[in-house]
């Protein structure tokens, strides 16, 4: 989502990436290497992803099995933002540092345009004939999706009766005072503007009616959730109901805590906004290109995009991922067939055209 600095916080401490896989690899069923990937054992591919509880979920559901299927090693390092990925590339310039990036949209953009991205070769990613079109690909082919970031309403399970099922429970006065929005900066503000107009009879081309139901907000909301830690805790100390839009993916272990009491849901009649992360082959890298196509293309095992999104409330972009059972119960855990029925994706080719202008405006509102 958006410049993803301020959706991508670091909200757990940095540790060794290369431990993290092992002890990872440690804990889950050995993965036998099968004799078409021995060609990878004792490669090294190295890779930058996120520093927060999504990047670690990469690093067990990905790296971990990566290695363990291929033989190859796999060298992390993780970062809090989009905009940290991408500074890092390029102060780079021509030097190799990382074979494989998993980054926001709107990184794999800039890095795009600066020319620092190689397209991946699809044919070497046979995963792919299970994505759907839409996701597929970004940044003008230099990503590829690898999955969804998905924002949805969150509230406190206590103060909450019955699981909302629209965002104009947004609007209930009953949440006067208890109720959190996200900040301006962020694409969720901007979902939400679309929302609210379509809420109140127009849409993201009619926008007015959003921004004059959004007026209706301004003396009920406690805060713009900047930082979801922070978000969590008012949640546990009982000061939240309810908020939005805010993914899920930011509270893993907390909603896992009855002591948090808080819940989150997809099921909203008007659909649930998403976000593509990509996976991005930077132009100059270290390692060998097989090994990085064959990685990508292990992100999207139907086994592999089931377990993150039963790990980080992450959407999985394979129609054919594979969720269990017990997780299909979760109102938090994405199917691939509630993707499919209720995803909207974003416009970011409209959005960077009114960004500014909404963002002004959205702030002129909550700041008066």
């Amino acid at each position: 989502m958006g410049e993803r600095d301020f959706s991508r916080r670091q909200f757990i401490k940095t540790v060794g990436a290369a431990s993290v896989v092992a002890a990872a690899a440690m804990s889950m069923p050995f993965v036998r290497a099968s004799a078409s990937d021995n060609r990878f054992q004792g490669k090294t591919l190295r890779l930058l992803t996120w520093s927060d509880d999504t990047g670690l979920a990469a690093l067990r559901n990905i790296a971990a099995t990566f290695e363990a299927k291929t033989g190859a090693k796999v060298i992390a390092d993780r970062t809090g933002s989009t905009s940290e990925m991408v500074a890092k590339l390029k102060a780079g310039g021509d030097r190799p540092q990382y074979d494989v990036i998993t980054l926001a949209g709107v990184g794999a953009e800039g890095l795009a345009s600066a020319g620092l991205l190689e397209k991946p070769d699809l044919n070497r990613i046979p995963n792919l004939k299970d994505v759907p079109a839409k996701y597929q690909t970004g940044a003008d082919g230099h990503g590829i999706g690898y999955l969804l970031w998905c924002n949805s309403l969150v509230y406190s399970t206590r103060t909450v009766k019955d699981v909302p099922d629209s965002y104009a429970a947004l609007w209930d006065e009953n949440y006067a005072g208890r109720l959190f929005l996200p900040p301006p900066n962020w694409t969720e503000a901007m979902d939400l503007i679309i929302i609210a107009a379509k809420l109140a009879g127009g849409d993201e081309h009619n926008i007015e009616p959003g921004f004059k139901k959004l007026e209706e907000l301004k003396d009920r909301v406690m805060m713009l959730g900047e930082n979801p830690n922070q978000i969590a805790e008012l949640f546990r100390t009982g000061s939240l109901d309810i908020g939005g839009l805010y993914a899920p993916a930011f509270f893993p272990k907390q909603i896992r805590d009855p002591n948090y009491g808080l819940g989150a849901t997809f099921g909203m009649k008007e659909g649930f906004y998403t976000d593509l992360m990509l996976s991005v082959l930077p132009k100059n890298r270290p390692g060998d290109t097989d090994l990085a196509h064959a990685f990508i293309d292990h992100s999207l095992d139907p086994y592999v995009q089931g377990k993150m999104a039963e790990d980080i409330f992450n959407g999985p972009v394979n129609a054919k991922a594979i969720i269990s059972a017990e997780a299909r119960k979760s109102p938090y855990i994405l199917t691939p067939e509630q993707i499919a029925e209720k995803a909207i994706m974003h416009d970011n080719a409209f959005l960077a055209t009114v960004h500014e202008q909404w963002i002004r405006r959205y702030t002129e509102i909550f700041s008066s």
